[in-house]
C-alpha cells in the first residue's frame, strides 16, 4: 500500500483518535506489518491538525510497540511483540552470548529442602503470605528502607510486581520514568500497560539528576529504578547520586518509586536508595530468580501501607495468590546453609568471569570494565549492529545495545551486552578475538 493510500485511510482530530485509527486499521488487516506510515507533516496537513498532534499520535503507537521509527526511512508498522525478550534465542545454531541467564550449575538444588517444607494443604481464606517468609523478608529489607512503616507482599516475580504496582497507581497514557538504556521486561511491561515511557539517561553513577528532573517536569507518576547491577549496564547508584536524587524527589512525595533490586544477594555493591524518609508511595522489590532460578517465580515487595492495601486487593485468595508450597520452598532455601553457600559462590563466579573477560577485551584494545551484575556492558568503536553481524558470521549471537534504548533520537548504539560467565577459558579467548576482528 502506498503512502498516499495509507494517508487517506487514517482519521482523527486528537493524538489518541489518530493512534486508535491506525490501531484499528491494523487489526482489520487494512494495514499490515511493514507498512510505512505517512510523514507527520503530510498526515497533519490532510487531517487539519497541528504537526505536534501527529507526532504525539506516532509516539503513542511507538510506546505501544506497534511502530518503529527509522529516521529518514519513516515510521513503520511492526508485529505486536516488537520488544526483545530476555533468555535464549529460539531456533538458532549460533552460540548465544546474549541470554542474561544465570548458570544452572550455580542454582541451589531444592531437593533436600523440598522434603522438609511439605506440610498440610492451605485452604481458601487463609493468609496469603507464609508467616515465616513474611518475618524473614521484613528483616531482609528493613535496613534498606528509610521508614519502619512498610508492609510485605509476595508476588509471582518482579515483573508481576511491577505490572500490579503500575496498574494500582496509574491510568492508561500516564507517564513512567524508565532508565535509558533499560531492562527489557520494564520496556515491555510499560508498553503493554498503555503507559508512556519517559527515558532517563544512566551514567556511571546511575540515573542522572538532570534526566530525572526533566521526567518529573514532564509529569511522570512513577519512577522505575535499579539501584545496583542495572540491566544492561551493570552500574549502581553512588551514595552522592542517590542523595541528590532523593533531594529532588522530596518535592514529589506521591510519585510512585519502584526499586528493582534484582541482583540483591549476588551483588558486590552496597544498596543505595531513591526512597527518602518522607516519601509516601514506594516499593522495594527483590526477586529470587537470579540466584534460585527463573522457575522460582517469586518476589518480595516491601511497600508503603496504602500501596500494600491496593496490592492485597489484586492478590485475593483463590485467584492470584502465590503458592504456599513455593513460599515455603523459598524461605527454606534462603535459610539453608548449603543453598546460601551456593548463592555466595555464584556471586563470586559471575564477578570473576566477567572481570576476566573484560581483561581479555582490554588486551585487544577494546575498552571494557566489569561493574556488577550478570552481564558485561561493552562499548565498541563501531555501531553494535555492524559488529553483531560480523560475530554471527563467526558463530556467535550477541545482543546489541539498540534493544535496550528508549530514546529514539539517540542514534545507533555502540554498546553490546554479553553473557559470558559460562564460557570456558578457550571459548572466552575465541570470543574476545572474534570481537576484536569484528570491530576492525
Amino acid at each position: 500500500m502506498t503512502g498516499g493510500v495509507v494517508n487517506e485511510q487514517i482519521t482523527g482530530r486528537t493524538a489518541s483518535e489518530i493512534a486508535t485509527s491506525v490501531r484499528e486499521l491494523r487489526e482489520r488487516g487494512v494495514l499490515s506489518p511493514g507498512t510505512v506510515l505517512p510523514p507527520v507533516r503530510e498526515l497533519a496537513a490532510r487531517l487539519g491538525v497541528n504537526r505536534n498532534t501527529a507526532v504525539a499520535a506516532y509516539r503513542q503507537l511507538s510506546q505501544a510497540g506497534l511502530v518503529v521509527t527509522r529516521g529518514r526511512a519513516g515510521t513503520m508498522l511492526v508485529e505486536h511483540d516488537a520488544v526483545a525478550q530476555e533468555g535464549y534465542a529460539q531456533d538458532t545454531v549460533l552460540r548465544d552470548v546474549g541470554t542474561g541467564n544465570p548458570d544452572p550449575a550455580l542454582i541451589p538444588d531444592p531437593s533436600n529442602v523440598l522434603s522438609r517444607v511439605l506440610g498440610r494443604p492451605v485452604l481458601y481464606g487463609e493468609p496469603v503470605i507464609d508467616p515465616a517468609l513474611d518475618a524473614w523478608a521484613r528483616e531482609w529489607v528493613a535496613p534498606d528502607l528509610p521508614t519502619p512503616e512498610f508492609r510485605v507482599t509476595i508476588t509471582s516475580g518482579a515483573v508481576d510486581a511491577v505490572e500490579r504496582l503500575l496498574a494500582q497507581a496509574l491510568m492508561r497514557d500516564d507517564a513512567v520514568a524508565l532508565e535509558d538504556p533499560c531492562f527489557l521486561a520494564s520496556i515491555h511491561t510499560v508498553r503493554l500497560g498503555g503507559y508512556r515511557a519517559v527515558p532517563v539517561p544512566v551514567d556511571d553513577e546511575g540515573m542522572t539528576v538532570d534526566g530525572l528532573r526533566a521526567a518529573l517536569d514532564a509529569g511522570v507518576r512513577a519512577v522505575i529504578s535499579t539501584p545496583r547491577a542495572q540491566n544492561p549496564t551493570g552500574v549502581s547508584l553512588s551514595p552522592e547520586r542517590a542523595a541528590a536524587l532523593r533531594a529532588l524527589l522530596t518535592e514529589h512525595p506521591y510519585v510512585l518509586i519502584i526499586e528493582d533490586d534484582h541482583f540483591s544477594m549476588l551483588s558486590e555493591r552496597p544498596y543505595e536508595s531513591l526512597i527518602g524518609p518522607g516519601h509516601r508511595r514506594f516499593a522495594l522489590l527483590r526477586s529470587v530468580s537470579k540466584f534460585l532460578g527463573p522457575d522460582m517465580c517469586l518476589a518480595i515487595a516491601a511497600t508503603d501501607p496504602e500501596t500494600a492495601e491496593r496490592l492485597a486487593m489484586r492478590l485475593s485468595p483463590g485467584t492470584t495468590w502465590v503458592s504456599h508450597l513455593l513460599q515455603r520452598l523459598t524461605i527454606g532455601m534462603l535459610t539453608d546453609e548449603t543453598s546460601t553457600a551456593t548463592i555466595r559462590a555464584a556471586g563470586a563466579h559471575y564477578a570473576e568471569r566477567n572481570r576476566a573477560f573484560a581483561a581479555r577485551l582490554r588486551d585487544h584494545d577494546i575498552d571494557a570494565e566489569y561493574v556488577d551484575g550478570m552481564n558485561l556492558w561493552v562499548r565498541l568503536p563501531r555501531p553494535a549492529r555492524a559488529v553483531s553481524e560480523q560475530l554471527m558470521r563467526r558463530g556467535w549471537l550477541a545482543r546489541t545495545g539498540d534493544e535496550f534504548l528508549l530514546d529514539e533520537d539517540a542514534g545507533p548504539s555502540h554498546h553490546m551486552r554479553l553473557t559470558v560467565h559460562a564460557l570456558s577459558d578457550q571459548d572466552a579467548d575465541q570470543l574476545a578475538a572474534d570481537i576484536s576482528a569484528a570491530v576492525r
